[in-house]
């Protein structure tokens, strides 16, 4: 049946691809997502218990609950520093939509949008959908460290770049921007006029410190930067679909419209739990930045003791970006490991061509699932 060009454009998910077939093979153990083992915390479940047995079963304001988006300001001033208004934020179905309703209100066809790979395949998609003209560029890595050749990246924004969409700490590779590097970027984009979108999601999971360097540190309320927040990952809520955008106070109203022609707002009970967990759930971040602790000791003593993988240690997110010797096609391998491991992983590919030759392995698991996953991956790679 035929479908809009802009459909036959679009690529299956090579993560999605290697899960699919895993979920058909008996005793895989599933690292290939980007989610943690745990559950949502009582705090949020509670809370939605309460917003449904209460009667909070209608629609919402588009731009979202209003005592839910002033929560919000005041979690981000407890972390930035600076203060943030209610008209800055719009909360969304998730992080995905998040970037989605961006995409929507920054892009028209053809424009120049530069984004950093390797990366989550879903953010680039989501503006070339909107017509976008993407081009890239690829870290490197320096002193076993993945490293951002800033100079080259500045070179590549000009008045032509409608917008930079970069994602610290990363997925797939745990790479964090530097405060400085922020800094600088930040002030060649007022020069060009190019608008900063920063996939935040990561940003409590950060392995030196409660909260990665951001641009919401440095950025004023006027600055061309939307920044795309979600409570999928830090609060273990990837089923709830909840996120946020904070970006200037000017665009509230165009969000608003965008939000009312999409899905008209996230449920009301999905808004009163994650408020209840930005308010009070704390605690459910520092449970889960524990628990990530514990599992990256066990992978990266696994991943080092075997002769064939080389990777760089992450400064944040929840995964471990690794390469194999010989590895030329990261999705076949993937599916073989699926027989030979009985180990779920990411290709490499899934997230850019700079991704190839590496998989992806989500550690936000108990120690009781890795320990036996990790010793048939190191089985299977020191044949």
């Amino acid at each position: 049946m035929p479908s809009s060009a802009r459909a036959a454009r679009l690529k299956p998910s090579q993560i999605r691809e290697v899960a699919e077939l895993g979920m058909t093979l008996p005793d895989v153990t599933p690292l290939w997502f980007g989610e943690s083992a745990w559950p949502t915390g009582e705090i949020a479940v509670q809370a939605a218990i309460s917003a449904l047995s209460g009667g909070d079963h209608f629609y919402q304001p588009n731009s979202g609950k209003i005592s839910f988006r002033n929560a919000i300001c005041q979690y981000l001033e407890s972390w930035y520093e600076q203060p943030f208004e209610r008209s800055r934020i719009t909360v969304t179905a998730s992080g995905m939509q998040g970037l989605a309703l961006t995409a929507q209100a920054l892009i028209d066809p053809g424009d120049q949008v530069v984004c950093i790979e390797p990366a989550w395949p879903n953010m680039a998609e989501c503006f070339q959908i909107a017509g976008a003209d993407i081009r890239t560029l690829a870290l490197d890595i320096v002193d076993d460290q993945w490293t951002l050749d800033l100079d080259h990246l500045i070179s590549l924004i000009t008045p032509s770049t409608k917008a930079l969409v970069i994602n610290s700490p990363s997925n797939p590779t745990g790479w964090v921007m530097p405060a400085a590097d922020q800094a600088s970027l930040l002030e060649h984009c007022r020069k060009t006029g190019t608008w900063i979108v920063a996939d935040d999601v990561y940003a409590r999971l950060y392995r030196h410190g409660p909260v990665a360097p951001g641009f919401l540190a440095l950025a004023t309320p006027d600055d061309r930067l939307i920044s795309v927040s979600s409570f999928s990952k830090a609060w273990s809520m990837t089923g709830w679909r909840l996120g946020w955008i904070t970006a200037p106070a000017e665009l509230e109203a165009t969000f608003a419209m965008l939000t009312e022609f999409n899905i008209a707002g996230p449920s009301g009970i999905i808004q009163q739990a994650g408020e209840r967990m930005i308010i009070d759930g704390e605690s459910e971040v520092e449970l889960l930045t524990q628990r990530l602790q514990a599992g990256y000791a066990q992978v990266e003593a696994c991943l080092e003791a075997i002769p064939t993988v080389r990777f760089v240690r992450p400064e944040g997110a929840f995964y471990c970006f690794f390469a194999v010797d010989g590895m030329s096609d990261s999705v076949s391998f993937a599916k073989t490991l699926l027989h030979d491991a009985k180990v779920g992983l990411a290709p490499g590919r899934a997230f850019g061509p700079a991704g190839e030759g590496y998989l992806r392995l989500c550690y936000a698991q108990p120690s009781s699932t890795l320990e036996p996953a990790l010793e048939r991956l190191r089985r299977a790679l020191t044949r």
